[in-house]
């Protein structure tokens, strides 16, 4: 690869679109499957009821590989799905070096709403047009963690059908409002539609559980009907918030503090993940002398770091409890993306509610 620009580079950008999966390196590693693949991909494999068509996407992110190893072993078994199925393979050249998104790109899963602006936004809008090209019972977007986390779904609202698909994968349902450009937030309400995070990247049991519930997903004749009625089983935790590094704020995972790093956190900090964090736990160290590192994002746009964070000495303290998700302990993803969301279960039926949505 000569550079992002360069010719090598160029042709990825085009979905390409093919009716069977011969010829592609099923049976070999990531990076010669990936490299099969040549760029974006679409296939569409023809199922037992072709009246009926079901949706998969994989690979938005170039890090997170349990969904392209679930479809390349599915793929490779010859099976016939009960329909029709779409299979898509987003940000192939990321993959092909295993990072999240390419040196100086942009991150694929935060360009599927408008303006289509560059490589990663042409291919959404292509996706979406695939997507659109016929009407679908239901779609999955299959991804992996960086830290540790159970599977678990995230939808753009709490309806049954939506949230019954996560029991293919697992017993926990973010129900996000935040505005990202996702793909989630840009398909039709109406479709049936999960992002599913299948678990930690590189982790076998990951890539199982991914397989597993996709084998789920394509032999199911009644799909929306057997998985709308265990959608009472699913643990749900909403409104979500972003919790960042400021721009220009450092960042390191050590067991104590790293002088010169800005912030430190916990080396083992995604232990937390989807457990209560109680007020006034320390989860990490800030330099006193440099500016305040965080900042969080609500789907108000709103900034509550501080009532949140609090400093004591040099320790990170938190002021209130929360239950973290998709913490990470990787510094590169801290700062392309995020340090870990804060979520709030929902008050289970006798449970007193969480009236402050502030919090």
């Amino acid at each position: 690869m000569r550079g992002r620009r360069g010719s090598e580079v160029e042709g990825d950008w085009t979905l390409r679109h093919r009716s069977d999966p011969n010829g592609l390196a099923l049976a070999h590693g990531d990076l010669e499957f990936l490299q099969s693949l040549g760029g974006p991909t679409a296939i569409t494999i023809r199922g037992a009821d072709p009246t009926r068509c079901r949706a998969v996407v994989t690979l938005l992110h170039g890090n997170e590989p349990s969904g392209q190893r679930a479809l390349r072993r599915w793929l490779g078994e010859g099976v016939t799905p009960a329909t029709d199925l779409l299979v898509i393979f987003g940000n192939v050249a990321a993959g092909r070096i295993g990072e999240r998104l390419l040196p100086g790109g942009r991150d694929m899963n935060r360009c599927f709403l408008p303006p289509y602006e560059g490589a990663e936004a042409s291919v959404a809008k292509q996706i979406l047009e695939a997507i659109a090209a016929r009407p679908l019972e239901a779609l999955l977007d299959l991804h992996n963690n960086t830290g540790h986390n159970p599977a678990y779904g995230v939808g753009v609202d709490d309806r049954a059908e939506r949230v019954g698909l996560v029991s293919l994968f697992g017993r926990k349902f973010v129900y996000s409002d935040l505005h990202l450009g996702s793909l989630m937030e840009a398909l039709p309400p109406e479709l049936p539609a999960v992002t599913i995070e299948c678990g930690r990247a590189g982790d076998p049991g990951a890539d199982e559980i991914a397989f597993q519930g996709l084998r789920r997903f394509v032999d199911a004749d009644d799909l929306i009907g057997a998985t709308r009625n265990r959608a009472a089983n699913i643990e749900i935790l909403e409104r979500p918030a972003r919790v960042c590094l400021r721009s220009g704020a450092g960042i390191a995972f050590a067991e104590r503090r790293r002088p010169g790093a800005g912030l430190t956190m916990a080396l083992d900090i995604d232990r937390h993940n989807f457990q209560c964090i109680p007020a006034g736990e320390v989860v990490g160290w800030l330099d006193p002398d440099l500016p305040w590192p965080l900042f969080t994002v609500d789907a108000r746009g709103d900034d509550l770091s501080r009532n949140w964070f609090g400093l004591d000495g040099d320790f990170l303290r938190t002021r209130v409890d929360m239950v973290p998700i998709m913490m990470t302990t990787d510094p590169q993803i801290a700062r392309q993306d995020c340090l870990f969301y804060v979520v709030h279960p929902r008050p289970r039926r006798g449970d007193a509610p969480d009236t402050d949505s502030r919090i």
